[in-house]
Parts: structure tokens; C-alpha cells; sequence
């Protein structure tokens, strides 16, 4: 019908032409809603030891049956979202090196890895959960547990040549640790405290809190990641709980609702905006940064899109030398950290190609986010 229409019509040429813009508004429309759609999030989820392995042994139970039981239901819980895909490091009683377990969640690109445990000691009076990430053992105590998990590298075949120059005891085992696993740092402490407060309020679990550790299996991921000690096996009665058809449904249930409200967040794309510090300028003294004396130089803006590279503890000058070469960098303090931006322009279009750019420089996990009035806003809404 199409084409005897058009040898009659007199416009021909107006006709195409309109034609040609529909089709480019239809196809921009499409590109952008396929961007706004939800991703699905990767969760890598990690069996604490197996095989020749049984990890902490206590009271008839074994850690590493524990582990795997919660890990099953944990990946089962999970799998009921479409926004999630399940990835496991072991699904049945095998021995995983733990080198072989940061490259499963390295190789499948994963948005978070979490690693589930049990605790073991000589005293049956310790009891209660905690939740670690990666950083130096702040106490005596966790360092014990530190080096208890990490022994296991002594059971991999050439271990020394994998573990080479790398003391998971040791302070300066830390000065490789690159930017991209700063950037993840506060990432793995909102899903860690998330997971801590359901098994508080919502199972009346002794909560021992989130904790920094050395721990091999974490240090090997680049991507946000958390070790879960479900509790203590020595323990008779956590012991009984944890081994419990019941208690690992329980605590299954209480991790996945954690990671979905923190996957929730994600697509919200919201981060808390409380103390926040826009710095353009390197020669301002920290001490002094305030929301009343910065202002944001393109604030102007209506709409504003920015690429977040990093976020670190660390103060960094936002030098080209700092980041692969890319210039004009922002720094922005929020509460203890610092979130660098690159790429913010109100044009969605140019923030794309300085995504592209921010990728090739290395910035994997780099990520574009919006802000409305200076505030924080989802990327969908802002593109509507």
C-alpha cells in the first residue's frame, strides 16, 4: 500500500523525510529505554571450603556442609528475582582452591561476591554473627580467623607459585591493592551492614558487627564482596541452629532479602547525599570544605550527567597523572569518602562518549549517574 501511495504523492520528498525522523525518534526512544532497563546483577556465591577441606569441626557439625546448605538456598532465594543471575563457586562437596574462587567471580563479571562461613573456636561460650570485607585485622582475634580461612592455600597444588609475595598476615600485602578495590570498599560495607541488621532484627541474632580482614578469598575479587561467619559451630546451641534445616532457610532468606534491597538501591541509583562536598578546586583546605563555600562550577545545569570513576577514603588530587590520563576530574566528599566524577556535561549524549572513553582507560565498574538541582536523581527519571 505503501509504495502506489507514494507514486501518487506530490511530496515525495516532505513525505521521506518524515518518514526518515520517525524512524530516528523510534530509534532513539528504543536506545534510550533498552539503557534504562534493569540490568541483570551477577551474584557470585561462594561455599566456604568443601572436599578435602571441611573447614571449622565442632559439636558433629562441619563448617563446610553449613555452607554449602545456606548457599544452595541463598542461590535459590535469589533466583526467584529475573534481575538476578546466580553463580556458584562449588554446588556439591568438592575441594575450590581460593584463587579459583576469586577468578569464578572475576570471570563471570560479577556485581557482588559473597562468601558464607561458620565460626569455630576453642571456647563454646562465643556465639553471634558477623560479617567482614576486606582490610587489615583490627584485633588479635580476627586475625586468628584470618589466618583459620586462609590455611586452606596450604591444600592447593602449587600454592606457592599462585600465593608468591603474598602474606595474607601482612600490612604490606595492602599496598597493591588497587583503586578499583577502594572504589568497592563502601559498596561492601552497605551490603555488609545490610546482612548484619536482618540477622539483628529480623532473627534476634547476636550481632558482632561488620569487620575489615585480610582474607585471601576476598582480596582475590574485584568486585564489592563480603565474608559471612553465620556463627559459631563451637557454640551447642548456635551450633544446633546453624545445622538446622530451619535456622538455614532463616539465614538464607535474611542474606537474600539484604542483597536485594542493596540491588534495589543500585537501580535506584541512589547514594546518601548527607555532608556533601563538591571540591573543583586542589588548592581548598579540606578542613575547611563546607556545602555553604563550594560551589559546583556546571550546578547551573538543570539536568547533570556524570560519570563516578572511584570512591575512595583517600583524598586524591585529581590530576590527569591520577587517572589514566583523563582530565578535568571532580571530587566530591560524601560522608567519609571521596566519589570521583569524570565526563559531566547536561548533554546525555556526550557523557556516553566520555563512558566509552572512561572504559578503555580501564574504568570497568565506572558508572553514569545524574543529578537534578545538585541532587542525586535515577538515571531513568532523568532521561525521561
Amino acid at each position: 500500500m505503501l509504495i502506489p501511495f507514494l507514486k501518487n504523492c506530490k511530496h515525495k520528498s516532505i513525505f521521506i523525510k518524515g518518514v526518515l525522523l520517525l524512524v530516528f525518534l523510534l530509534s532513539s526512544l528504543y536506545s534510550t529505554q533498552v539503557f534504562a532497563q534493569k540490568k541483570r546483577y551477577v551474584v557470585v556465591i561462594d561455599a566456604g571450603h568443601g572436599g578435602k577441606d571441611p573447614g571449622g569441626v565442632s559439636n558433629g557439625y562441619k563448617e563446610k556442609d553449613v555452607a554449602l546448605n545456606v548457599t544452595l538456598l541463598l542461590g535459590k532465594e535469589l533466583s526467584k528475582s529475573k534481575d538476578i543471575k546466580v553463580v556458584y563457586t562449588r554446588k556439591k562437596d568438592i575441594f575450590i582452591g581460593l584463587w579459583e574462587r576469586g577468578r569464578i567471580a572475576n570471570k563471570a563479571k560479577a556485581d557482588l561476591f559473597v562468601s558464607i562461613h561458620c565460626n569455630t573456636v576453642v571456647s563454646s561460650k562465643p556465639y553471634g554473627t558477623e560479617t567482614f570485607v576486606l582490610g587489615l585485622a583490627s584485633s588479635k582475634q580476627n586475625l586468628e580467623i584470618a589466618k583459620k580461612e586462609n590455611a586452606v592455600i596450604l591444600l592447593e597444588d602449587n600454592y606457592k607459585e599462585k600465593y608468591k609475595g603474598y602474606d595474607p598476615n601482612s600490612p604490606e600485602s595492602f599496598v597493591g591493592l588497587t583503586l578499583m578495590q577502594e572504589e568497592n570498599l563502601d559498596k561492601s560495607f552497605a551490603i555488609a551492614s545490610e546482612v548484619q541488621k536482618n540477622f539483628k532484627n529480623n532473627l534476634k541474632r547476636k550481632d558482632r558487627g561488620v569487620k575489615q580482614n585480610n582474607f585471601v578469598v576476598l582480596h582475590q575479587t574485584y568486585m564489592p564482596s563480603i565474608l559471612i561467619e553465620l556463627g559459631f559451630l563451637s557454640n551447642k546451641v548456635e551450633g544446633k541452629y546453624l545445622s538446622s534445616a530451619k535456622g538455614q532457610k532463616q539465614l538464607a532468606n535474611q542474606i537474600g532479602k539484604a542483597i536485594n534491597k542493596y540491588f534495589d538501591q543500585i537501580k535506584l541509583n541512589t547514594v546518601s547525599t548527607e555532608d556533601v562536598v563538591v571540591v573543583t578546586d586542589e588548592s581548598l583546605d579540606p578542613k575547611t570544605e563546607d556545602k555553604e563555600s563550594q560551589i559546583d562550577k556546571v550546578v547551573e545545569d538543570d539536568v547533570l550527567f556524570k560519570i563516578q570513576l572511584a570512591s575512595s577514603k583517600k583524598r586524591i588530587k585529581t590530576k590527569s597523572y591520577n587517572f589514566k590520563g583523563l582530565k578535568n576530574v571532580e571530587r566530591v566528599k560524601v560522608g567519609k569518602y571521596y566519589k570521583y566524577y569524570y565526563g559531566h556535561s547536561s548533554n546525555y549524549q556526550e557523557t556516553k562518549k566520555a563512558f566509552g572513553k572512561a572504559k578503555k582507560k580501564g574504568y570497568a565498574t565506572a558508572f553514569i549517574v545524574a543529578f537534578k538541582n545538585g541532587e542525586k536523581v535515577p538515571l531513568a527519571q532523568a532521561l525521561k
